[in-house]
């Protein structure tokens, strides 16, 4: 991205059209990985049998509850995330030039996901409380993005939404800062790389970063960043989905050995007391629960927001 607030803004807005386009063909694996993640009886055994089952029982479109919510405010909170990152890191490098790189883009990683998160947050809510419904549960408390907006709503107020900013944070800061952390990172390599291999290059010669990547090298970079970094933080993602479907009292058919209960569902009082309760009961794997339909989601997603 340029320096330029109005080049930025254009380059945010066609990344995060690109970025749509791909969550809506990895949308099906992003509910698949919220239903593994769920508390519910009798489990699923991995992403297939959540798409089989989901597909067997209540249809095609089962696997897009929640999209509506996505393409209301993904296009908005993606903008507001990737200028925010571009700033925050452009500001620390001039300002601040004896910090390390890594930190700088950690630092922006989270900020722009503190600022994105006001837009992802209630996004996510709806998202989030659809898919893990099941039509076949006798009824359905929400019917669609609005309707769960409206309920929402009425029911718990504006905050209801903001109750969950945090455990939200929880997990997509870490995600994007990760991230940013090992994209750039693998950039910096690629651009040795690049000039190691053109010795009569002056950037080779002079050290300098203006180097041309190649778009395979970029696309590569994004794709490694998103995979460890999903990967490494799905157990903060699964806690932040336990506790965000809790609120709303959508963990239904949990087991009376699973955890103590609150209107039905497992209830927990925090980020790190969910953390806790599912290693005691179900070891590392129940940590881990979703983790790989989570990286096959964010691995295209981010990759065409990133590099497009």
């Amino acid at each position: 991205m340029t320096t330029t607030s109005e080049s930025v803004t254009v380059n945010a807005l066609g990344s995060a059209s690109a970025g749509l386009i791909s969550r809506l063909l990895t949308h099906p694996l992003d509910t698949a990985k919220a239903r593994l993640q769920a508390p519910v009886e009798p489990p699923y055994k991995g992403t297939l049998d959540v798409l089989q089952r989901t597909l067997k029982s209540e249809g095609f479109f089962a696997l897009y509850r929640g999209f509506g919510a996505i393409l209301v405010g993904g296009t908005p909170g993606t903008i507001m995330y990737l200028c925010s990152y571009d700033y925050v890191k452009n500001q620390m490098s001039l300002r601040f030039s004896e910090i390390p790189d890594f930190a700088v883009h950690f630092t922006a990683g989270m900020l722009a996901e503190t600022f994105a998160c006001i837009i992802y947050v209630p996004v996510d809510v709806v998202k989030e409380r659809l898919q893990v419904q099941r039509g076949n549960e006798g009824g359905m408390m929400y019917h669609g993005s609005y309707d769960a907006l409206k309920k929402i709503i009425k029911y718990e107020g504006i905050g209801g939404f903001y109750k969950g900013y945090f455990a939200t944070l929880a997990s997509f800061g870490p995600f994007s800062a990760l991230y940013f952390v090992f994209y750039e990172r693998l950039k910096e390599l690629s651009r040795k790389l690049v000039s190691s291999g053109n010795t009569s290059d002056n950037a080779a010669k002079h050290g300098q970063t203006n180097v041309d990547i190649p778009f395979h090298h970029t696309i590569l970079g994004s794709a490694t960043a998103g995979a460890a970094a999903s990967w490494l933080t799905s157990p903060l993602d699964m806690a932040k989905l336990r506790l965000q479907i809790q609120r709303g009292g959508m963990a239904t058919n949990v087991s009376s050995s699973s955890g103590s209960r609150c209107g039905g569902a497992l209830y927990y009082t925090g980020m790190m007391d969910c953390l806790r309760k599912v290693y005691t009961q179900q070891g590392v794997h129940g940590l881990f629960r979703g983790a790989g339909a989570r990286v096959i989601h964010y691995v295209p997603a981010m990759t065409v927001t990133v590099t497009c």
